[in-house]
């Protein structure tokens, strides 16, 4: 039997809940998880898995953005917060979160999009995801700033039947406090 999944919006989460989730991703990040990584996870739907004893084991998050590519606007699911406690990774618990964060992107939003760390890279790439090969940049209080420490981390997810955009032309994010991805 697979480990019992919840998915819900951030104003249906409870403050013990999102103490939870806050907690197991500072212990899957090693305490490099900043408040201002927690508060990018928030306002969108939460993927939530839970052990047979009802400890949080993963969990992920999908969140609107918006997106300006070659003069278009694009309403992004950005896949924020995914963590997997450490003794439980390698069970596939990442991508049962994908999945249904995926679902989700594909019945409400353009594009999805993310910003992977090294270790996990290869799991957005097996899942279909793609390096993005142009800039990328955000819209700052002061105007457009190119931001290059996100080249080489910035990851789409093509929405079936849609086309993913061209890096002909920069990807401009949003501007959001802390880190901007």
């Amino acid at each position: 039997m697979s480990d019992p999944l919840r998915t819900a919006h951030t104003f249906e989460l409870d403050p013990a809940t999102l103490g939870e989730i806050r907690a197991l991703l500072d212990d899957a990040f090693d305490g490099a998880f900043s408040e201002e990584d927690w508060t990018h996870g928030l306002g969108g739907v939460h993927v939530l898995v839970r052990d047979g004893t009802g400890a949080l084991v993963a969990h992920g998050s999908v969140i609107q953005r918006r997106l300006t590519h070659a003069g278009r606007s694009y309403r992004v699911g950005y896949v924020e917060a995914v963590g997997v406690r450490a003794d439980r990774r390698g069970d596939g618990l990442g991508g049962r979160v994908l999945e249904v964060l995926e679902r989700v992107i594909a019945r409400a939003y353009d594009v999805g999009a993310l910003s992977a760390s090294d270790s996990g890279a290869g799991l957005y790439r097996s899942r279909g995801w793609h390096l993005w090969q142009g800039r990328v940049e955000a819209l700052s209080p002061d105007g457009v700033v190119r931001l290059p420490e996100e080249e080489g981390a910035t990851y789409l997810w093509p929405v079936p039947d849609r086309e993913l955009p061209s890096a002909d032309d920069a990807l401009i994010f949003d501007w959001r406090d802390g880190d901007v991805l």
